[in-house]
C-alpha cells in the first residue's frame, strides 16, 4: 500500500464496520478503523452466529449468498469456527405446514435450495427435535454456522494481517467533517472518505440525521446452555413455525397471514415481546437459544418472563440433552423498517452505514462487498 492510496476511515469496529473495512481494502484503499472499546461489544457478539440467507427475500437472497462466500474466505484464512450445516425449520401447525409448501413450490423461482420434508425425515436428520412433534420440515443447504464472539475476535487481525488494515481501539470518535476525524483524546486524522458504522448509537454522531431516519433500536434476549455432553450435536441450525412469522422471505406465502392471525389470538404474549424461537450451536457444543424483539423505548433491564416464554417455546418442538442454562443477555440493533439497510450522506464524503435489523451477520459482508465493487475502477 502506498500513501496515495485515498484513505478510508471507518467508525466502529462491528460486524458492519469491519465488513466495510474488509471491502475497502479489497477495492485498493487504505483504511483505518476507529473503535471507542477494546473489541466489538455490541450486537455483533450478542446473536446466534447464524449466516442465514433463507430469511432474505428473493431479491436479497444473492447478496446474502455472497456474504457466505466471504464467510467461507474468511474461516478458511483464520481457522475460525464454521459449521455449513444448513437450517431446519419445525412446524407443530398444519397453517404452518401449508406456508412451507408454498415456500416450497415458489422456491426455485428465487435460487433458494429448499426440500421439504415429512415429519420422520426431520427427526431422522435433527437429533435435537423432539420425537412425534412435527408436522413437516424445511430443510435449507445454505445457512452456515459461526461463533460471533469468536468470528469478531479474529477478523480485526486477519484485516490487518492480509489487508494491512489499521486499528485504533479505545479511541471515541466526537466528529467527523470535511476530511478530518476528531477524537476524544483531542487527535485529528485526516481522510478521503469516512463511514459512521456505528449500530445503535444515534446520539455520539449525527444525532439529528438518526432522529430523522426510519431506525428504531430493537432489544432482544438470549441465551446459552452449557456444553452439551458427550459430543452431541444439534444437527442442522432449527428455527420454529413461529419464525414464519419473523422473516421477509416468507411475506408471499398466503397462508402466512392465517398463521399470523392464529399466534396474535392464541398467543398475544409471543406478539408483545415479538418472540420467535430458533437454536444453533457454538464451537464448545453449548445451544444458543433465543430470541424477542422490543422497538423503541424498552427497559434496559431484561425480563425474565421473556425468558420462560421462550422456552416454554422451545420446548414444545425441541429437545436437548441438557438445558442448563449458563448465560443470559441481551443485545441491540439497530431496526430499518423498510429496507435491508440504511445508508445516508449527511456531509460530503461521510457515509453512515448500518440498519440491517439482526441481519448483519447475513447480510454485512455482501452489502459492503456490493457498495465498493461499483466504484474499484475509481480507485
Amino acid at each position: 500500500m502506498t500513501s496515495s492510496q485515498p484513505h478510508v476511515a471507518i467508525v466502529g469496529a462491528g460486524i458492519v464496520g469491519l465488513a466495510h473495512a474488509w471491502a475497502a481494502a479489497r477495492a485498493g484503499y487504505r483504511v483505518t478503523v476507529f473503535e471507542r472499546t477494546d473489541k466489538a461489544r455490541g450486537a455483533s457478539v450478542r446473536n446466534f452466529g447464524m449466516c442465514w440467507p433463507i430469511g432474505q427475500p428473493a431479491e436479497h437472497f444473492p447478496l446474502a449468498m455472497r456474504s457466505r462466500e466471504l464467510w467461507v474466505e474468511f474461516t478458511k484464512a483464520t481457522g475460525a469456527y464454521a459449521r455449513p450445516c444448513g437450517s431446519m425449520h419445525v412446524v407443530a401447525h398444519d397453517d404452518e405446514a401449508a406456508v412451507l409448501e408454498e415456500f416450497v413450490r415458489a422456491a426455485p423461482d428465487g435460487g433458494f435450495q429448499v426440500e421439504l420434508l415429512t415429519r420422520a425425515q426431520v427427526e431422522e436428520r435433527c437429533p435435537g427435535v423432539k420425537r412425534g412433534v412435527a408436522k413437516a420440515g424445511m430443510f435449507s443447504t445454505t445457512e452456515m454456522n459461526v461463533d460471533p464472539r469468536e468470528a469478531m475476535a479474529f477478523l480485526p487481525g486477519f484485516l490487518a494481517e492480509k489487508h494491512g488494515v489499521r486499528f485504533h481501539w479505545n479511541t471515541a470518535v466526537t466528529q467527523v467533517g470535511d476530511g478530518k476525524l476528531h477524537t476524544a483524546r483531542g487527535e485529528v486524522h485526516a481522510y478521503d472518505e469516512a463511514f459512521v458504522c456505528s449500530g445503535h448509537d444515534f446520539e455520539s454522531l449525527f444525532p439529528e440525521i438518526f432522529a430523522a431516519s426510519p431506525l428504531k433500536p430493537c432489544k432482544l434476549q438470549m441465551l446459552r446452555t452449557v456444553p452439551q455432553p458427550g459430543g452431541w450435536q444439534l444437527g442442522p441450525m432449527l428455527a420454529s413455525g413461529l419464525t414464519l412469522r419473523q422473516y421477509s422471505s416468507f411475506l408471499g406465502c398466503p397462508s402466512l397471514a392465517e398463521v399470523k392471525a392464529r399466534v396474535a389470538w392464541d398467543m398475544p404474549e409471543l406478539d408483545r415481546y415479538g418472540i420467535h424461537v430458533m437454536a444453533s450451536q457454538d464451537r464448545f457444543g453449548g445451544i444458543v437459544l433465543g430470541d424477542s424483539h422490543e422497538y423503541g423505548e424498552f427497559e434496559i433491564f431484561d425480563k425474565a418472563e421473556v425468558d420462560e416464554l421462550m422456552l416454554r417455546e422451545l420446548r414444545k418442538l425441541f429437545d436437548f440433552p441438557d438445558w442448563t442454562i449458563a448465560e443470559r443477555w441481551h443485545g441491540i440493533y439497530a431496526k430499518h423498517f423498510g429496507d435491508v439497510e440504511y445508508r445516508a450522506e449527511p456531509t460530503p464524503g461521510v457515509h453512515i452505514a448500518g440498519g440491517t435489523s439482526g441481519s448483519g451477520m447475513t447480510m454485512s459482508f455482501g452489502l459492503a462487498d456490493r457498495f465498493f465493487a461499483k466504484r474499484e475502477l475509481a480507485v
